[in-house]
């Protein structure tokens, strides 16, 4: 881990100024920082505000948040940790207090974009996340030490320059190491109302159950763009209101109506709700373990290959010059043998743009 001067860190925020401020979380405010060679970084600093136990408890938070995240090798999916720094709040405060650099991530939250944004994300777009999500906690619970996030939610989720998403805010995650197990812990359930896991009620139940349940409730919010919470909606909670739908076969009533839902892609929109709903089951045995979940997903949802594939073969019609719907037999008889050729909807979607591209013509 990387050791930062402090000074450098209050340089890099203008002395944490407000117009460097990008956003406050549960535990402490989060700056943009311009380091050396114009190096962008955020930098989060617990927040000394309110009662001396909050205080404290903010600290807490945040090194626990720098102790997982030190102890994490890298990941794509997981929030580039750069390292940390120390300071005193004043020349009478005994102990030192840390400040977190992590990468910046300049494209906001999943919650900006589904709920704040004016476009709503396209649909493959929307599956992408899901999955970049899914492996993510995948990497955590698959890890040696065993991490539980605690606090999956799409507020937590953010996007690099590029638009994936990563898995970012540990400070109420929990280490499980080898020669520990979840009853060794004391520590007391956590977490954001609507994303909590109910039945997780006491220290005992800590389990990574915990992440499937919040995990199914950010794939409900993906889909339907509906608030995890909304009290204007009956019921208020969206497992309450998707859950009946999903059961009564009437999953695409869940789906956000801003934007169409193509044919070629109901049946992976479906099983992602078929996903969500074991996630967030009442009965943790029935809910599944996260590479599961990335084994169903690698399956059943190839809109990665598919729209890679879609998108190959438009650009080529865009080239040349001939007429697409030539192209298009071309392509059908050329390409039998190719191992995308299984991907029957896939196909059907190709023969849609290239139809399209005619009509346009």
């Amino acid at each position: 881990m990387d050791v930062f001067d402090y000074q450098q860190l209050v340089k890099a925020t203008g002395s944490f100024s407000p117009s460097r401020l990008l956003g406050k979380g549960s535990h402490g405010s989060i700056y943009k920082g311009i380091l050396e060679e114009n190096k962008l970084v955020a930098i989060k600093k617990s927040s000394s505000l309110g009662a001396d136990h909050v205080s404290a408890d903010n600290t807490k938070k945040l090194e626990n948040e720098i102790s997982v995240l030190s102890s994490l090798r890298g990941s794509p999916y997981i929030i580039n940790f750069l390292g940390a720094s120390h300071y005193r709040h004043n020349s009478n405060c005994k102990e030192k207090n840390r400040v977190l650099v992590m990468e910046f991530m300049p494209n906001g939250s999943l919650h900006d974009l589904l709920h704040v944004d004016a476009s709503p994300p396209p649909w493959p777009k929307r599956v992408e996340i899901a999955i970049q999500i899914a492996r993510a906690v995948q990497f955590l619970h698959e890890g040696k030490p065993l991490v539980i996030h605690r606090e999956i939610k799409s507020a937590n989720i953010l996007f690099d320059i590029n638009w994936k998403a990563k898995l970012a805010d540990f400070g109420l995650s929990v280490l499980l190491l080898a020669d520990s197990s979840s009853h060794d812990h004391v520590t007391q359930p956590a977490g954001t109302i609507g994303y909590l896991d109910p039945s997780y009620t006491t220290p005992s139940k800590l389990s990574t159950k915990i992440d499937v349940f919040s995990y199914g409730v950010v794939l409900l919010e993906i889909i339907s763009c509906q608030k995890v919470i909304d009290v204007s909606r009956s019921p208020s909670s969206i497992v309450e209101w998707a859950v009946p739908l999903i059961e009564e076969q009437r999953s695409m009533e869940i789906c956000d109506t801003r934007i169409a839902l193509p044919t070629f892609m109901e049946g992976t929109i479906k099983h992602l709700l078929y996903v969500a709903a074991r996630c967030v089951s009442c009965k943790e045995e029935n809910r599944p373990s996260f590479t599961e979940i990335v084994k169903g997903m690698d399956k059943n949802c190839l809109v990665e290959r598919v729209q890679m594939l879609s998108w190959t073969s438009l650009m080529r019609s865009v080239i040349l010059t001939r007429r697409p719907r030539e192209l298009a037999e071309q392509w059908q008889q050329t390409n039998c043998d190719d191992t995308s050729c299984d991907i029957s909807e896939g196909k059907a979607y190709l023969w849609e743009i290239l139809a399209d591209i005619t009509t346009l013509k």
